[in-house]
């Protein structure tokens, strides 16, 4: 199962439960094997190309995966032809946070600071492109808002950064956040997805806070290479449902703010194309050009 990024991610973390717990499902060892580079693409072109058997999987995210699509046209693999879709894993959200030096409790609030102070307050981002990048993107052409764009090397310095005042505002994952929400180093404001974070009930989600329809919704699933027996994507499929169903699974996502939902393969493929289509239009619309 390879994972397009080092260890210690969140999908590093999802491949290594799911792995422990297919290698007895299934008995045979499936092992992680963590080929970070190129945002993710590198470890998803070996999978694209590998032996179509179903011994080698992805474990992709489509927040990195769709709008690579776009931002990369000439990579070496098609992510619409030269997969089958197996299942989505989990689900994620990102959360939204100010610097408590910024006078905004809530979306609109920081939109109104916004508009007062055209381009004076500083966004932090993991990266030109990346997910964080690209979903403030889209929160400012929804909200009608500009501000600076301060790119790091990574979600961890982004955090690191929304902390120390550097940025006055970000995206990040609900884990990364947490610890510093609940020191009142950091304001949650809005999560990003359609329904509320269980694991932040209290922060209002960005559609209900005046701004309807809003929704990115990180999700992780398992994509093998395009013409993999339908047979063996069956016993995958089903495999990675009971996986999913077990309390002690679902307890160990909970703890980095997962939530576990298996789907049809063609539930995958679905939200796949839906995302391409999403970040294509912010891509195109916002001139994002990748570093």
């Amino acid at each position: 199962m390879l994972d397009g990024f080092p260890p210690g991610g969140g999908t590093d973390y999802l491949a290594r439960v799911l792995a422990r717990k297919l290698t007895d499902s299934l008995g045979q060892p499936v092992i992680v094997d963590n080929r970070p580079g190129a945002t993710g693409n590198v470890a998803a072109e070996i999978v694209a190309h590998a032996t179509p058997d179903g011994y080698t999987s992805l474990m992709g995210l489509t927040s990195i995966l769709a709008p690579s699509y776009t931002l990369y046209p000439r990579m070496g693999y098609n992510l619409l032809k030269d997969f089958a879709y197996v299942s989505v894993v989990a689900s994620g959200t990102f959360v939204l946070s100010t610097h408590p030096s910024v006078p905004a409790k809530s979306v609109s609030e920081l939109v109104s600071v916004a508009k007062a102070t055209p381009g004076a307050l500083r966004y932090g981002s993991s990266g030109v492109a990346g997910p964080l990048h690209l979903s403030m993107e889209l929160l400012k052409r929804r909200t009608g808002i500009d501000m600076l764009h301060v790119p790091y090397k990574g979600a961890a310095p982004v955090v690191a950064a929304l902390a120390s005042g550097e940025v006055q505002v970000g995206f990040s994952s609900v884990a990364a956040a947490m610890p510093l929400v609940k020191a009142k180093r950091l304001n949650a404001i809005a999560v990003t997805t359609a329904k509320r974070a269980a694991a932040l009930p209290d922060v209002p989600t960005i559609a209900e806070s005046g701004f309807p329809g809003f929704d990115v919704t990180p999700w992780y699933g398992i994509l093998v290479p395009a013409k993999t027996p339908r047979q063996v994507i069956a016993l995958l499929n089903n495999e990675i449902a009971k996986v999913l169903q077990m309390p002690d699974v679902q307890a160990s996502l909970a703890t980095q703010a997962f939530e576990t939902t298996s789907s049809t393969p063609e539930r995958l493929r679905t939200i796949m194309v839906d995302e391409v289509n999403l970040w294509a239009k912010v891509i195109k619309d916002g001139g994002v050009k990748p570093e």
